[in-house]
């Protein structure tokens, strides 16, 4: 008898990856087209056209194709500025979760935080970096021309637009790439990479300011009249750079805030019994040691369970004696530990990490079992930190 295979199920989406459209793969991460992409290459194409109509006005039709080709190459440009993001950032011992293509060019998105001040710097440059090397290229390439052909307007046009995205993208504010280099650079003068976030975020103000104060003041200065059309792109990028650089000051106090909150602060007292002991003998050992919480041992010392208080209390005083903990315990799986050590960021990335599989962590010392940490605790610290 034969059998017809199930179809193959596609991999569920991961919800928290940028909505869009994914074309490839670049260390392991998604790269994504998003819809608003089709957005700024419209607007973008249409910017050019002029430029081409004014050095070739025989194409017809032709010129829009042109200025689109010069905004694949931009957008070209974009991409591998955030491969070379991703690149480094893997190197440096990051997971990258994504490279999305935007409205605004892109962004590379990794996790984890950086160790030292140098791996903020080496991800953050290196992708200016490479738009001034595609400038470089580009220039060359143009200067290699015998005549002003429409290839040679997209060389110019090409290395103009990387040299651009290059310097601009190296200005010392955030969230631009020059504000994760000034952030880092502060990190390493002071000690305290909140503290280079902050500055960073409020330089990324000034720039902000600076980006529409320049298309104002140029022009005035240099005796034109000012372009509205100029000016409104300037605000609208000025408004972008403000918002990114004010979510970057509240994320730097966040964290000076967060990196107040510690495992042993947040931690129930608890005591160590191994699992065939009684419910009389573990209340006592708990009120000996001043403890509020059990947990269970096996034969090796390791942590498999906790007395769950609300059925210990249920325990008649007369069964106490004779009923294990062990009848009352809720499993615990071998990750759910932290240690008692950890604070801040530290210590979010450790309960973010273990208690996928369990909602009570044990609380160990040097492999000793110091205490109890309830995740919805660890919420409830966080959310006050943060609102502060």
């Amino acid at each position: 008898m034969e059998t017809t295979p199930a179809p193959a199920r596609r991999a569920p989406r991961d919800p928290h990856l940028t909505k869009g459209w994914v074309i490839g793969r670049v260390s392991g991460a998604p790269v994504i087209l998003t819809p608003s992409w089709f957005l700024a290459a419209a607007v973008l194409t249409l910017l050019f056209s002029p430029t081409v109509r004014s050095f070739a006005p025989g194409l017809g039709v032709g010129i829009y194709l042109v200025s689109f080709v010069f905004v694949l190459l931009l957008f070209v440009s974009v991409f591998l500025h955030e491969v070379a993001h991703a690149v480094v950032a893997k190197s440096r011992g990051h997971e990258v979760t994504e490279l999305a293509v935007t409205i605004w060019g892109g962004h590379t998105a990794y996790s984890g935080t950086s160790r030292r001040p140098l791996d903020g710097i080496l991800i953050s440059v290196v992708g200016p970096l490479t738009n001034l090397l595609l400038a470089v290229v580009c220039w060359f390439a143009f200067q290699a021309q015998p005549t002003m052909t429409v290839p040679a307007l997209l060389l110019y046009a090409a290395a103009f637009s990387n040299a651009f995205v290059g310097v601009f993208n190296l200005l010392p504010g955030l969230p631009l790439d020059g504000g994760q280099i000034l952030e880092s650079a502060v990190w390493a003068v002071t000690g305290s990479r909140t503290r280079g976030t902050i500055v960073a975020g409020w330089v990324g103000r000034v720039v902000a300011v600076g980006v529409v104060a320049w298309a104002l003041g140029w022009p005035l200065l240099n005796g034109y009249e000012v372009d509205l059309f100029t000016v409104a792109w300037a605000a609208l990028i000025g408004a972008f750079l403000w918002s990114g650089a004010g979510a970057a000051i509240t994320n730097g106090r966040t964290r000076e805030a967060v990196s107040g909150l510690t495992v042993a602060s947040l931690a129930y007292p608890a005591v160590a019994v191994p699992v065939a002991t009684t419910v009389s003998d573990a209340v006592a050992a708990a009120q000996r040691a001043g403890a509020g919480h059990v947990v269970l041992t096996d034969a090796l010392g390791h942590p498999v369970a906790y007395a769950d208080p609300a059925a210990v209390a249920a325990v008649p005083t007369a069964q106490a004696p004779l009923t294990p903990v062990g009848a009352v315990a809720v499993g615990l799986p071998p990750t759910a530990r932290v240690d008692v050590h950890l604070a801040g960021q530290a210590m979010l990335d450790a309960v973010a990490s273990a208690t996928r599989d369990a909602p009570l962590l044990v609380v160990t010392d040097a492999g000793r079992v110091v205490g109890l940490l309830d995740v919805s605790h660890v919420v409830a610290a966080l959310q006050a930190a943060r609102g502060r």
